[in-house]
């Protein structure tokens, strides 16, 4: 969760003003945590920050905001809503001229008055400097803080059939995401995707797998089982963190034999995952998205949880 500077440059380009509303504290029960977001501009408006009632109410009023904002809201008694829980709301006004600055990749900014930077903002200030401490969206002492939005994982797919234009329209708008887009032809591919999408072409595309980074996720769609298996072997020459290929246990049988003729251990192997998805959600190319996202989620969750217990 972070500030998407590059999501708020580009809807000032499309539509002038554009207000910002993001979490900045939370008290209680809410419908999302500090830092979720929406873009607001006269007409429509981007992201959410939950809530239905609450949402609605806002962007209704954004625009009307002088520059900046700090606002409470009760859910229960204020909004109805049944999460009970308190916020605060901090709705900013931006153009062309005024978009943030940025610190260390860091928006720190005084949300309410004018006055200097507290003690203890620049303490955090600092820290991301000298140690490379990322701080989590806060308020503190009338500032709000948050990083710069920055994808996290690089997910490779290969192939933009019905399956792949799925997943990627399933997968592109978490933020976390970094998605790059493989096919044999730029006609394979939708005539719009969105922004965090790389589209790339090639021939030959096992020979891309090369330049993918060493923590990608890969997911293997493609038309072509002999592009599959290029694509397979290829990858467990580069290493990767990830790779999911479709197709049925028979598909993957052969597979596997042919990756051992090629001098793969049945270890290395094992490392990618086959068939991908959940065979009870149906083989409809949304449920197949939908399965698979499920599991690039809980992976990263997997992961985590991981990192905390060793620490």
């Amino acid at each position: 969760m972070g500030f998407d500077l590059d999501a708020l440059r580009c809807a000032i380009e499309r539509h002038g003003h554009v207000a910002r509303v993001v979490i900045a504290d939370v008290k209680g029960s809410s419908p999302r945590e500090v830092g979720a977001s929406m873009l607001v501009w006269a007409g429509g408006q981007s992201g959410t920050i939950g809530g239905g009632a609450l949402e609605f109410e806002l962007s209704k009023r954004a625009l009307g905001v002088q520059e900046k904002a700090l606002t409470r809201h009760a859910l229960g008694p204020q909004l109805g809503q049944c999460c009970g829980g308190a916020l605060q709301i901090v709705t900013e006004v931006f153009d062309a001229v005024n978009l943030p600055q940025t610190e260390d990749d860091i928006v720190a900014r005084c949300v309410v008055g004018t006055k200097g930077t507290p003690l203890k903002v620049k303490r955090i200030l600092a820290d991301a400097r000298s140690q490379g401490i990322t701080p989590h969206a806060q308020l503190c002492e009338g500032w709000f803080i948050e990083p710069i939005a920055r994808p996290t994982r690089p997910l490779w797919i290969w192939g933009a059939g019905h399956v792949g234009r799925a997943i990627v329209s399933t997968l592109a708008p978490l933020p976390e995401f970094a998605i790059t887009w493989i096919d044999t032809s730029d006609a394979r591919f939708p005539e719009s995707s969105s922004e965090n999408v790389t589209k790339l072409s090639a021939a030959n595309p096992a020979l891309l797998a090369r330049h993918a980074p060493l923590n990608a996720e890969h997911l293997i769609l493609t038309y072509s089982h002999a592009l599959d298996l290029k694509l397979c072997h290829q990858l467990l020459i580069h290493s990767f963190a990830f790779t999911g290929l479709i197709g049925s246990k028979s598909k993957w049988a052969r597979f596997r034999n042919r990756l051992a003729a090629l001098g793969h251990t049945n270890e290395q192997i094992l490392r990618i995952t086959c068939p991908i998805g959940d065979p009870h959600l149906g083989k409809h190319p949304q449920a197949i998205a939908i399965s698979v996202a499920s599991r690039l989620l809980m992976n990263a969750k997997s992961l985590a949880q991981t990192q905390r217990t060793t620490a």
